[in-house]
This record gives structure tokens, C-alpha cells and sequence, in this order.
């Protein structure tokens, strides 16, 4: 008979999650693991099978966080288009600022990871290329709205458009783990929210 486990699995994975989004997967141990999630070797195998299958399972915990945040903004017909893209830019500058260390963000694993393991992963790869499908789609719909209100008075296909802001927020994750304070990352935003309107 099984042993039963005697700990949170749920919490064990969002530890392991900060550890791969602090030092990303190469970089981070198994006592890395260890440490973080405060179990063996042993019960760490047992339940995740490999580090390769815990951060699988972490970078999904933590794209269903991240994205189901920011399509819950995307999706609220109670803002106008422009103030909901204005929200997920909010929410990525806080978020920034809520996971620094040593005055540098930890930048976003979905990034860190696309930059890492997305040219040798294949596995990985498809995971986040549906993570940036429903992230462009609802960015999409919400430029489409804008532009059908006229409050977004670009003439771009609104595709285009998403994968701009999608680009902007990625390279403002970018920006945060280089050091650059909030005055910058909100002119980023800033200049990304004139794009839409001029």
C-alpha cells in the first residue's frame, strides 16, 4: 500500500515555480528544488517523476495564473477597450516591482522561458505558443472593440496590433530584469497606449 503524501502537493508546486522563475531551469538544482519546496529528493521524484516534469507543471501553474489575470482584464466590458489595455500594462509594471531582487525584477518565467528552452524544447515550445495564442486572442478582441467604437483610431489590422503589445510587454519584462525603474517602464506603456490612438 501507497504511502499517503504528507505534504501540499499545490504548495510544493508554487514554490518550485519561483525557484525556476528566479534562476530558470538550467540554472536551478535539484537542492535548489529541495530547499525551496522543503521536501527530499526523494518525495520530489516521487510525485514530479524529473525536474523536467516539475517545470513543465510549474510553467503551467504559472501561465494559468498570469494569463487568466490578464484575460480576466482584457474580458471586462465595464472599462473601455483603451482602459483595459491600459490595466494589463498596470498589472505587468506591479508585478514587476512585487518580484525584484537586488533592484532587478525576475522578469516573467513565460519570457525567461521562451528564451531559454523554446529553440530546443519542442514540448515547451507548444506550451507557450497556446499560452501566446489566447493571450493575443483576447488582446485582439479587445483592439477590435476599440477600433469598431473608434476609441482606437490606428488603422492596423488588429493582430498586428496584439502582437505589438504583446512585444511591448515582453520587452518591458525585459526592461525590469535590466534595472529599469518605474518612470520608464510606465513611459514604455505610455508610448504604447499613443501608438493605438494616433
Amino acid at each position: 500500500m501507497a504511502r499517503p503524501r504528507t505534504f501540499d502537493e499545490e504548495r510544493a508546486l508554487d514554490a518550485a515555480m519561483h525557484a525556476f522563475w528566479s534562476k530558470g531551469f538550467e540554472a536551478t538544482s535539484t537542492q535548489d528544488l529541495c530547499d525551496a519546496t522543503g521536501l527530499g529528493r526523494s518525495s520530489i521524484y516521487n510525485t514530479f517523476s524529473s525536474k523536467h516534469d516539475l517545470f513543465r507543471r510549474a510553467l503551467t501553474h504559472y501561465m494559468d495564473s498570469m494569463t487568466n489575470a490578464q484575460l480576466a482584464i482584457l474580458e471586462d466590458e465595464k472599462r473601455t477597450p483603451t482602459a483595459r489595455i491600459q490595466a494589463v500594462f498596470d498589472r505587468v509594471i506591479d508585478g514587476d516591482f512585487e518580484h525584484r531582487e537586488d533592484g532587478r525584477s525576475i522578469g516573467c518565467l513565460t519570457v525567461n522561458t521562451t528564451i531559454e528552452l523554446a529553440g530546443r524544447d519542442p514540448a515547451t515550445a507548444a506550451m507557450l505558443d497556446r499560452d501566446l495564442e489566447r493571450r493575443l486572442t483576447a488582446l485582439r478582441a479587445t483592439l477590435e472593440t476599440g477600433q469598431r467604437t473608434g476609441e482606437i483610431t490606428s488603422r492596423r489590422d488588429p493582430g498586428e496590433l496584439a502582437r505589438f503589445l504583446n512585444a511591448v510587454i515582453g520587452g518591458m519584462r525585459v526592461s525590469g530584469q535590466g534595472g529599469a525603474d518605474r518612470a520608464a517602464l510606465e513611459s514604455i506603456a505610455a508610448t504604447a497606449m499613443d501608438a493605438l490612438i494616433r
